[in-house]
């Protein structure tokens, strides 16, 4: 699936551009249209920024204008932390990316824009876009740094289309225990305990139904039970006995 297009209006510091391919980067967006950077383009030290994401920033198209940079799109979203008193549709990141998720699936090419560092888009920019997207932030602190805006709509993005999956999943990597595996171990543990002296002789068969039922509880694995009774094995005199 073609990803939507980000585009910066006269962005300013070269660590934001960088960070924002980063961002880009991280969340599968490689198309970044920018409009009249100031101070030129490139900008030194953009590319350290960008950590490594050199290849959005080495497709980059620079535009003199924001009509010019959107002219080809069939749709844009305009993400501001600001009401502006225009009639327009409103969303959370979540549902525009699933609408963007569902325009791109139809051919079209979608374009999401963020505005300058310090005051974001004019109303005259904002009035050229489908809609607006703006965050769930705080009343107090709604600012947002630009990489961050565009790393929060990338990951909506990615989820939207689908692509979200988690790189590892942490599943087991051992079966679960059997149940010999289980009532040798705790035929091992009461052993020890029983040679250490731990169980009061009045108390003996509850303790050791208690932590039966703890070990029961952690839904041990092969492996845990390996490890557990080497443990144990470890503790053991020298010239003890199983």
């Amino acid at each position: 699936m073609t990803a939507p297009i980000v585009i910066l209006v006269e962005p300013q510091l070269a660590e934001n551009i960088g960070m924002t391919a980063r961002a880009m980067a991280n969340f599968g967006l490689s198309e970044l249209r920018l409009v009249a950077p100031k101070n030129g383009w490139p900008k030194k030290g953009v590319r350290e920024a960008a950590s490594g994401a050199t290849h959005v920033l080495d497709g980059a198209k620079v535009y003199a204008t924001l009509p010019e940079a959107i002219a080809d799109l069939h749709a844009l979203f305009a993400t501001t932390a600001r009401e502006r008193g225009q009639m327009k549709r409103v969303f959370a990141p979540e549902p525009a990316m699933a609408e963007v998720a569902g325009r791109i699936g139809r051919g079209e090419r979608i374009g999401l824009m963020f505005g300058r560092e310090r005051v974001g888009l004019t109303n005259d920019e904002v009035s050229l876009a489908d809609a607006i997207v703006t965050f769930p932030v705080t009343e107090e602190f709604p600012s947002l740094n630009l990489a961050q805006a565009v790393l929060l709509m990338g990951y909506e993005w990615r989820r939207a289309a689908g692509l979200a999956t988690l790189r590892f999943s942490g599943e087991m990597l051992s079966p679960p225990a059997t149940r010999e595996a289980l009532l040798s171990l705790f035929a091992s543990l009461e052993a020890t305990l029983e040679r250490a002296g731990f169980y009061p002789p009045e108390k003996r068969e509850i303790i050791a139904r208690n932590m039966r039922d703890m070990l029961h509880r952690m839904s041990m694995t092969e492996q845990d039970v390996r490890t557990f009774r080497g443990a144990l094995r470890a503790l053991k005199p020298r010239n003890g006995t199983d």
